[in-house]
């Protein structure tokens, strides 16, 4: 398959890159090359003689009557004119990923998850982009980025562990079927990692809505030993395997290194700041701290869900409540009539479902730490709430940490619901509004 020809159907764009970049390196011959990737004969036996010269792995056509100089004008006559009509859509190392013809500088994006010193420029990635969503919106997909850490797993050196998580040592499962185990020992990486509750299921269900991307802030060699125990078949990622080496700005991710419409993607990450240029298209993951380590890097002071010998609700955790949340976003997205798919946007219909969350609250805040109300406010009225500043009739809910002040003490007399800010935080994570009795603010007694 040529770059430059439309991504197959049921295959993402990046897969098919790599396809052709593994194909195009083991040729050892012109029939290697089919006849959709040159016009005539012409042109198809000088575009094997520069891949043969460039990549130096293939020998030298045999048996020809050119000899000298007169066999080096020939062979540039003969490549002129694809040279010279080839647009260059990007590059490997220093040649032209179609025509072979070496280039100077760098330009584009470097995709090396998808094979290592792979640019492509802006007119290739977007041609490719809105060849692909084509191709996934007929079958009914969108894209899915997936963070690892704190979102599908926890992971942790072993020399990490405390003494109340050591007894894990023993119980981790095997590595020769990882398909069936949860929590695993690495020893060549000197690591643990422990995948969250409800993770299999949710990747398989996931696909079937779906194209989906690992992106991680962890190195190459992590990313892909992470992918081969959430996906050991290879069924789910195949080449969509992005870490901190693929990306283009240092401790920030985007999606400038995703093949896929930026109007077609959802991500699931628990870090909001990793996304600053996609927050529209960012669902918040609430942190999975399975590892004493894990808490302690993010300043909580308590004992971890392994230290307690306990572990998320398989049923009621982040990723069952948020798999939910997916397909109803993406059966909004495919709703309505088929042709106006491609002008369609996820990111509107992640914002109206976003809104339906806390739709008809009207909230009161009370004696909040002043750093942390715009951030309480900006989550309520994205969920749909509608705050005030003053008490009036119309307010639902008082949101506060004092149950003696004097809002806290209106609510209950006039019979609203008095509730922690957690309240907020929880219908945030879970896209879902929480049982107020579950987070009310009780009066305290000395």
């Amino acid at each position: 398959m040529s770059v430059v020809t439309d991504s197959p159907v049921h295959s993402s764009s990046s897969d098919d890159f790599a396809a052709y970049i593994n194909a195009a390196l083991d040729a050892s011959s012109p029939e290697a090359l089919s006849d959709k990737d040159v016009e005539n004969q012409d042109e198809f036996e000088s575009v094997s003689r520069i891949k043969r010269r460039k990549f130096e792995s293939i020998k030298e056509t045999e048996g020809s009557t050119l000899e000298g100089t007169v066999k080096d004008n020939l062979a540039v006559a003969e490549t002129s004119v694809e040279v010279d009509a080839c647009t260059h859509p990007g590059s490997f190392g220093n040649m032209c990923i179609r025509c072979g013809q070496k280039l100077d500088g760098e330009s584009g994006v470097t995709f090396g998850y998808i094979h290592k010193g792979l640019r492509l420029h802006d007119a290739e990635i977007s041609r490719l982009r809105n060849t692909d969503i084509k191709n996934l919106l007929h079958h009914k997909k969108l894209y899915l980025i997936l963070d690892l850490d704190h979102t599908l797993l926890n992971s942790t050196h072993l020399g990490h562990l405390s003494s109340e998580e050591l007894h894990l040592l023993n119980q981790t499962d095997s590595l020769e079927d990882v398909s069936k185990g949860s929590i695993f020992k690495l020893e060549f990486m000197h690591m643990m990692t422990k995948l969250r509750p409800f993770v299999r299921t949710f990747l398989k269900e996931a696909s079937e809505m779906f194209e989906m991307y690992i992106y991680t802030m962890g190195d190459r060699p992590y990313a892909l030993e992470m992918a081969k125990l959430l996906d050991p078949q290879g069924e789910y990622f195949n080449a969509k395997i992005i870490s901190r080496d693929d990306g283009t700005q240092k401790h920030q991710k985007g999606l400038d290194v995703v093949l896929g419409q930026e109007s077609a993607v959802l991500i699931l990450d628990d870090t909001e700041h990793a996304w600053m240029k996609h927050k529209d298209n960012l669902i918040v993951m609430e942190r999975y701290h399975f590892f004493a380590s894990s808490c302690r890097q993010f300043g909580f002071n308590c004992k971890s869900l392994a230290e307690l010998k306990n572990d998320e609700n398989e049923n009621e955790g982040a990723l069952t409540k948020i798999l939910e949340v997916l397909k109803q976003v993406h059966s909004t997205f495919f709703d309505g009539l088929q042709e106006d798919l491609v002008g369609r946007d996820v990111r509107q219909v992640l914002k109206s479902v976003r809104k339906d969350v806390l739709s008809g609250c009207v909230i009161v805040f009370s004696r909040i730490i002043h750093s942390a109300l715009p951030t309480l406010q900006k989550m309520a009225r994205q969920m749909g709430a509608t705050c005030l500043a003053e008490l009036d009739p119309s307010v639902t809910h008082v949101v506060g940490t004092d149950a003696g002040t004097e809002k806290s003490r209106w609510a209950v007399k006039e019979n609203k619901f008095l509730v922690h800010p957690r309240w907020i935080e929880a219908a945030n994570y879970f896209w879902q509004k929480q049982p107020e009795e579950n987070f009310a603010l009780k009066k305290k007694h000395y």
